[in-house]
């Protein structure tokens, strides 16, 4: 083997030392590209000439694996970017749903409470169709004796308003304040009062519950006159004079 020969060597093993770094399948493509030379050693010509080809051979498997990296990352960064998307969207979507319920049973409480008062407002209706409104009276003669009226309806106690006012007008004139000082029950003590002129024991012994306790005052006076006048002649329509 000439000296020129084993220089060419050196500098063939020194360019594979530098190569040594790229890939391992860089690495051994360029072993195998210069197994001949190790072999054999041919001219100086034949030698110089396969050093360039087995060089250029291994950066185009270097380039070819640091792509093949490349794309490895690419990928895998494509798949995080997937997952991570996918994960918001689910979360995203698990929220729309637990919106959506809580709306739902939001309107279903609410309507319940609708509902709720529907039926309570329905049975304050029927109870006030069935609770007869009430009645005013105007504060007058003919009040007093229709609002008497009603009072003894509900007590059984007989009487009409025209027996009711004709007698009112005999005793007193329609005066709630009329008072008889000069009778024999004025002498007493006892003397007549009101509408229908009722001393106080016959007031107090007839008065109806519901009515004031005055004999001045005009609903009750009729009342209870009315009572007594029932008790004693059946109707104050059977009374005709002092009574």
């Amino acid at each position: 083997m000439s000296a020129f020969n084993t220089a060419a060597l050196r500098r063939l093993r020194s360019r594979k030392a530098a190569v040594t770094g790229v890939a391992v399948a860089a690495s051994a493509a360029l072993a195998l590209s210069l197994a001949p030379a190790d072999a054999e050693a041919g001219t100086t010509t034949e030698v110089a000439a396969a050093a360039p080809v087995a060089f250029k051979v291994n950066e185009k498997q270097a380039a070819a694996v640091q792509e093949s990296i490349a794309n490895q990352h690419t990928a895998f960064e494509a798949q995080l970017k997937a997952a991570q998307a996918k994960k918001k969207a689910e979360a995203a979507e698990a929220k729309k749903q637990a919106e959506a319920k809580k709306k739902a049973e939001a309107k279903k409480k609410a309507e319940a409470a609708a509902k709720k008062r529907a039926a309570e407002q329905a049975a304050a209706s029927r109870s006030a169709a069935r609770k007869p409104a009430k009645v005013t009276y105007p504060n007058n003669l003919d009040g007093w004796i229709r609002e008497a009226l009603s009072i003894m309806k509900k007590h059984d106690i007989p009487g009409t308003y025209e027996g009711i006012h004709r007698n009112i007008m005999r005793e007193s004139s329609g005066n709630p304040r009329a008072i008889n000082n000069w009778d024999i029950n004025a002498i007493n003590g006892v003397p007549s009062k009101g509408l229908l002129q009722v001393i106080k024991p016959t007031f107090d012994a007839y008065h109806v519950p519901g009515t004031k306790h005055d004999q001045y005052d005009p609903v009750a006076n009729i009342v209870a006159a009315c009572n007594y006048a029932a008790d004693r002649y059946g109707s104050m329509d059977n009374v005709n004079s002092a009574y």
